[in-house]
């Protein structure tokens, strides 16, 4: 959605270090437990496009992959002493191909067939907050709904968080339950279904502390909970369980340098869930602060083990099969560029991020999927604040 979510945290180091934090990403920090003292409105745009597959790796079919536009509006007020209310609005326009299932080629090799590249798809989701402020914590509930041509989604979010007497540490706390429904458009690719439905329930815990004037550190716990139709129906022989737990444990360091007006932000996740899939992710980056203007490279790492039943080959004897790559075992590389301006209440962002993966930078053996992606994405966004 926006990114724009407010949690708990009242302090002098926050106030002071808070323009270089906050923009930071997996990292949220509000300036106090109080409702935000301007209305903001904004808007953001990205631009994702996947490479083209290689020649060598297609059996049949097109060889060009997604291209998806992601358009975001958001407005937050104040109401009133104690509350704040946000309208977030989100719309995806995406076309191109995805691969149907992995077959083997002349050569004997595994090979991509494609579904074609006239799959088309448009996704609109709204949603709405409202957050209650006291004087060491704050409470938000969130409604949103999605709606695309083959998926409808319902969601419910509660979070809250507090502090400490002495504003030095925040707890968070959330849930959150999503209804789905899948209702698969039947056009060129087989599909022997008509509608199936399924259910998640998220839980977080965390804690953020701040260690001295210029470093603050963050961890939290979340479980996740899927039951219903996990398959995907757009491919081949695809079965998958119909439930799927997932736990996370993800960390944050922030340390603010006054000679250099910047910030190192270190970021790590440690991902497992009930298919067998483990994961680490790791991401440094770089805050800098040049006047009106902010720089932020970063670098993220990310490898993944295979899911249980993932194997490039259909296995018609197993009870659940899939050769998504999405489930394989792999290693990728991101690199990223964030910058922002202010010119007074407004505040011009714009991102570009390179995302490359490949079976042999990952940490866990396995069989390689064909069809490992490659993408880059662009953001441009505008935001107003006003009284």
């Amino acid at each position: 959605m926006s990114g724009h979510t407010r949690t708990g945290i009242d302090s002098p180091l926050v106030r002071s270090i808070s323009a270089t934090l906050s923009a930071l990403p997996a990292y949220q920090s509000a300036l106090a437990d109080a409702p935000p003292a301007y209305t903001e409105v904004g808007i953001r745009h990205s631009y994702y496009t996947e490479d083209s597959l290689d020649a060598s790796a297609v059996t049949f079919g097109s060889r060009s992959r997604y291209d998806i536009d992601v358009t975001q509006l958001w407005i937050e007020a104040p109401v009133g002493g104690s509350w704040s209310v946000a309208l977030d609005v989100q719309n995806d326009a995406m076309s191109g191909a995805s691969p149907w299932f992995v077959g083997v080629g002349l050569d004997g090799e595994p090979g991509v067939v494609m579904s074609g590249a006239s799959i088309k798809d448009n996704r609109v989701e709204v949603g709405v907050t409202t957050r209650y402020f006291w004087a060491d914590g704050n409470a938000g509930l969130a409604i949103s709904h999605s709606d695309e041509d083959d998926y409808r989604a319902l969601s419910f979010a509660f979070d809250a968080s507090w502090n400490s007497d002495d504003n030095a540490r925040t707890w968070t706390a959330s849930a959150s339950r999503s209804n789905d429904t899948v209702t698969p458009v039947k056009e060129r690719i087989p599909v022997f279904i008509d509608e199936e439905s399924l259910q998640t329930q998220s839980l977080y815990f965390g804690v953020s502390q701040i260690l001295s004037r210029t470093q603050i550190v963050r961890i939290g716990l979340s479980y996740t909970m899927s039951e219903g139709y996990l398959t995907d129906p757009y491919k081949f022989a695809d079965h998958r369980p119909e439930d799927h737990d997932r736990w996370t444990l993800s960390s944050g360091y922030r340390q603010f340098y006054s000679a250099l007006d910047g910030a190192l932000q270190v970021d790590y996740r440690l991902y497992s869930d009930s298919w067998g899939t483990d994961s680490h992710t790791l991401e440094v980056g770089w805050h800098q602060n040049l006047g009106r203007h902010v720089l932020a490279p970063y670098l993220r790492y990310y490898t993944q083990s295979e899911a249980d039943f993932f194997s490039p080959i259909a296995d018609r004897e197993a009870d659940y099969y899939a050769d998504d790559y999405r489930l394989s075992s792999y290693g990728a590389l991101t690199a990223g560029l964030r910058w922002t301006v202010q010119l007074g209440d407004w505040q011009i962002e714009t991102q570009a991020e390179r995302y490359q993966s490949d079976g042999e930078w990952g940490l866990f053996s396995g069989e390689e999927a064909p069809a490992l992606v490659d993408f880059w994405r662009a953001t441009v966004g505008l935001t107003w604040r006003f009284d």
